[in-house]
């Protein structure tokens, strides 16, 4: 069965790309202005969307709207946009992702979309569209796409979790020189995991070269996270 590349997507979705990529600066803003100042912020808000404006034609293309971590994707180049813009004036990484975290706290504290009663899943549902949804990844039908693996965990130490073997946005970031940065991405599903109420685990990641990112979740379980990252903790006593 042929996979057929659908070259237009996302440019042909720009103007609701854009709108996407407003409503994050709409949170940025503060955090920019505040490590900044106000002139070179507004430079770099002017920056990042002329950055991501140039960088949705080059999004790989892995399924569009079939495929569920699309949205993952195009959501990590808006902040690889971010990155870029402060890095073109004179900001490191490190600031870059500092901005990344406190701004997804407050967005990830706001309201959340409501499922439509018809699209809910019971657990046994989501468990299968999660093992049938790797399956599918580890055919490898767009080079740029994730391929991962789905394990059921007991309910012990956790609930569920993905072994992430292929990474679209570590693909892609490596594409555009932007390797040192996507440590602090990755760091989100921290961020997340602490919000939200859930546990979230990773002792393996791919940037670090060991092979695969083991996502763990447990329901009702404990996320660690805060500022600064356990990597750049450790870069500091090097």
């Amino acid at each position: 069965m042929a996979y057929p590349i659908d070259k237009k997507y996302y440019t042909s979705r720009r103007p609701e790309l854009m709108a996407q990529l407003e409503a994050d600066i709409k949170i940025w803003s503060p955090f920019v202005f505040s490590r900044c100042g106000e002139i070179q912020g507004y430079k770099i808000l002017l920056a990042t969307r002329r950055r991501f404006k140039d960088l949705v034609p080059l999004i790989p293309y892995i399924g569009g709207e079939k495929n569920r971590f699309t949205k993952n994707l195009v959501e990590s180049v808006r902040y690889l946009a971010l990155f870029q813009a402060m890095a073109e004036h004179g900001q490191t990484a490190e600031a870059a992702g500092r901005i990344i975290y406190d701004a997804f706290l407050v967005k990830a504290k706001g309201p959340r979309p409501l499922i439509p009663p018809a699209e809910r899943l019971t657990t046994a549902q989501l468990m299968e569209r999660n093992k049938r949804d790797a399956e599918l990844s580890q055919e490898r039908h767009y080079p740029g796409d994730y391929v991962y693996s789905f394990i059921l965990g007991t309910g012990k130490r956790f609930d569920y979790g993905f072994d992430f073997t292929g990474c679209a946005s570590q693909k892609f970031y490596h594409t555009q020189g932007a390797d040192e940065f996507l440590p602090f991405y990755c760091y989100l599903d921290f961020a997340a995991g602490q919000v939200r109420g859930f546990g979230f685990t990773r002792t393996l990641t791919l940037y670090e070269g060991r092979g695969k990112c083991n996502h763990r979740f447990k329901t009702g379980g404990v996320t660690k996270a805060g500022w600064p990252p356990p990597f750049v903790k450790r870069g500091r006593t090097k």
